[in-house]
């Protein structure tokens, strides 16, 4: 299978985040691609490197101005004589901070600016974070052009990941939404109803908030319980798309420690809603934090099970843009990596 990799994603590379309350080990780090790229290289995936791309796929789906922000924040933040190592939120405008006042305004603060656009503490901004996003944006989008040019699927070594930046907000490890540019462009290239299933353990709220009120883009996704797990303020049953997007949206939160029966049956109702729903290729949100010794997930998915659920991923015989989002036991995640696309390359869908 071709698989897509950047080697910009080194440099977005820091020690610890803030997660309840307490600074903690960084979990998504330089170890989790490398990993990955690895374990593909050894059972001989072609790799290759990205081409690059403008910004206009990034702004198709998010606010120019968060654009901006990312790719000055770094060099404002040392113009203003702030010496930190990363740069994390302090204050956050929630809703009820502005209740009946109108909307914030971004302030010129650096400090403060960081907490305008990041939506958590999580998600530090360090001298190469706006290379490694763009370069991950370039993975997907490159990975998207392998499958409109007749691969039946392709793999994109995405990080930093995406699928919770929003429009105008990042967070969750996420800059800028992979798989949402991803499928907008196939979107506009291909004139097709696009699916994105999100396998991820953590919903993708950024994917789902950018597509919550259209048609053209399905978006099904498998998820802990959001009751109980980051990113706790979406990713609910009821949750179906608004206006012309209703019913374009299925959320199935899982409980705690599902297990691989329980999984593959989710799986299987997303695959089916996807297909009933789309004529176009399929984006993948591959997160594999769902494995049972992952150490921010409670899911006790087995390394076998990946196999099947890429074997009934291709069995759709969709094309499939297969993008990398979380995954953070480094010790099995090029394993898990691939056997999941070992299960594609088994139904004997790649066209290399």
């Amino acid at each position: 299978m071709k698989v897509v990799h950047s080697e910009a994603h080194r440099a977005h590379t820091y020690a610890h985040e803030v997660t309840g309350g307490l600074p903690t080990r960084a979990w998504e780090t330089v170890a989790r691609a490398e990993a990955i790229r690895a374990a593909l290289e050894a059972v001989g995936h072609d790799l290759r490197a990205p081409a690059d791309h403008d910004a206009a796929a990034i702004t198709a789906v998010h606010d120019p101005a968060m654009l901006r922000y990312l790719e000055t924040a770094w060099s404002d933040w040392r113009a203003n004589g702030l010496d930190r190592a990363t740069i994390v939120p302090d204050t956050l405008p929630l809703a009820g901070y502005r209740a009946g006042m109108g909307a914030a305004t971004e302030p010129a603060s650096p400090c403060g600016r960081i907490g305008y656009w990041c939506f958590d503490t999580m998600t530090p901004i360090v001298e190469g974070t706006y290379p490694a996003a763009r370069g991950a944006v370039d993975v997907a989008l490159s990975t998207a052009s392998l499958v409109m040019d007749g691969a039946s699927a392709a793999y994109g070594l995405c990080r930093p990941p995406g699928h919770h930046a929003a429009r105008a907000m990042f967070g969750g490890y996420c800059y800028f939404n992979n798989a949402a540019i991803a499928a907008q462009w196939l979107v506009e290239r291909s004139g097709a109803r696009i699916g994105v299933l999100d396998v991820d353990i953590h919903h993708g709220n950024g994917t789902q908030q950018i597509f919550y009120d259209r048609p053209d883009v399905a978006y099904a996704s498998l998820h802990a319980d959001p009751m109980r797990m980051y990113p706790y303020f979406s990713g609910h049953a009821d949750e179906r798309g608004a206006g012309a997007g209703l019913d374009a949206t299925f959320n199935q939160p899982l409980p705690a420690g599902a297990d691989d029966t329980t999984y593959l049956r989710a799986l299987e109702r997303a695959l089916d809603w996807l297909l009933d729903r789309t004529d176009g290729p399929l984006v993948v949100s591959l997160g594999l934090d769902t494995y049972r010794d992952d150490p921010i997930g409670d899911f006790a998915l087995t390394t076998p099970l990946y196999r099947v659920c890429g074997a009934r991923t291709a069995g759709t015989r969709r094309p499939l843009v297969i993008l990398q989002e979380g995954g953070y036991d480094v010790a099995t995640l090029g394993e898990n990596v691939r056997e999941w696309l070992a299960g594609v390359e088994e139904v004997g869908s790649v066209e290399e």
